[in-house]
């Protein structure tokens, strides 16, 4: 009979986890937070449609806010005031996934032809931005004393794709989870910051949609912040933009297996023993589907409506990422994180902004972007 006891004790015992657990990883725990996600998205959508048909039917000229704007101040709003409850921040966090199918289906708004367009002018500056990047951010780090893993981080989230990159790298380079947040907020502030900064300059410096989706595609970090820095400028804008920063996305296995190498070679970091599952592993798998979209679309795949429908599948799926920018954007967060790390991004950002703002608006100039 003990033994029963402490049999039954132990299997009432084990079941109590499981009957907690889909709390957590129950997919029916998304659905609140990208309930909020679609009605943050939808809202800066409707204030949108709103002015305009207010201007329209009162005879004025109001200025034309993009949904996109609306909808990461709405989020920025709530998450700085209120604060996002824990019943929405599983569902909230998956404006990433969504961001992700956006891009892919945006493949279908893009041809072959038009992707050969980017032209080996705009791909040579992909990869002058990543040079630049990696050794402006690994020098003004060392500057600044910061932590030698941590500059690894900042310079691969400034060069490459913010967030994604940092976290890629830190499991490569075994870092601390204390760098990762450093690096994290610092890019994640910088990305909120150039929302609105980049727009206001495009206009002041009078760039076509191509010369600043090129810019925005080469000087934005994160993927996020960049599909909604083009689109507030122009639709056209922010597909060059989203297609230049695909490009960047490509290379994070590539560079990230360069800092693996390195830190193992100084005992710090584990060795690699097979370096083409490694890259596969870290390649971004959207830039395949954007691809295989894309390739569908231009042998004829999809019929017209079909591609409308692609179409607006993948604005659907921006809208969410676009409010998910803002909710997941707290600054109050981001200031515990400490200032040089942010000092050194921030400094960082201005610079290679500047750089590449100059090397586009000069490219423009002599080949047409």
């Amino acid at each position: 009979m003990p033994n029963t006891i402490a049999i039954n004790q132990a299997a009432t015992t084990a079941t109590k986890p499981t009957a907690t657990k889909p709390t957590t990883t129950n997919p029916l725990g998304l659905i609140p937070g990208i309930l909020l996600l679609a009605a943050v998205g939808y809202a800066g959508k409707f204030i949108e449609q709103f002015i305009a048909r207010y201007g329209k039917s009162h005879h004025l000229v109001l200025p034309n806010i993009e949904y996109v704007l609306w909808a990461i101040l709405i989020g920025l709003l709530i998450a700085n005031t209120i604060g996002v409850p824990e019943l929405f921040r599983r569902g909230v966090a998956t404006y990433e996934f969504w961001l992700k199918t956006g891009i892919v289906l945006l493949g279908a708004r893009f041809i072959l032809g038009d992707i050969a367009k980017l032209g080996g002018i705009a791909l040579l500056l992909v990869f002058v931005e990543i040079a630049l990047g990696l050794a402006f951010m690994t020098y003004l780090g060392k500057a600044f004393h910061l932590k030698p893993k941590l500059v690894s981080l900042l310079a691969v989230g400034s060069s490459i794709c913010g967030v994604s990159a940092i976290i890629a790298a830190q499991g490569a380079i075994e870092a601390d989870e204390e760098d990762s947040s450093f690096a994290i907020a610092a890019i994640l502030a910088l990305g909120a910051i150039s929302l609105f900064v980049f727009p206001l300059v495009g206009h002041a410096l009078h760039l076509s949609d191509r010369a600043y989706g090129v810019w925005t595609g080469l000087a934005v970090d994160n993927t996020a912040e960049t599909a909604a820095a083009g689109a507030l400028y122009s639709d056209a804008a922010g597909k060059v933009a989203v297609l230049v920063k695909t490009c960047r996305n490509a290379m994070i296995g590539f560079v990230v297996l360069g800092y693996a190498i390195y830190w193992a070679s100084k005992g710090q970091a584990a060795g690699i023993q097979n370096k083409a599952a490694f890259l596969w592993t870290k390649f971004p798998k959207f830039v395949l589907g954007f691809l295989l979209i894309s390739l569908l679309a231009s042998v004829g795949f999809f019929s017209k409506p079909g591609l409308l429908a692609i179409g607006n599948l993948s604005r659907w799926a921006f809208l969410l990422t676009f409010a998910g920018v803002g909710l997941r954007t707290n600054f109050r967060d981001l200031s515990k994180q400490g200032l040089r790390p942010f000092l050194v991004g921030a400094i960082g950002e201005v610079v290679i902004a500047l750089v590449t703002l100059g090397l586009v608006f000069a490219a423009d100039r002599v080949f047409h972007l």
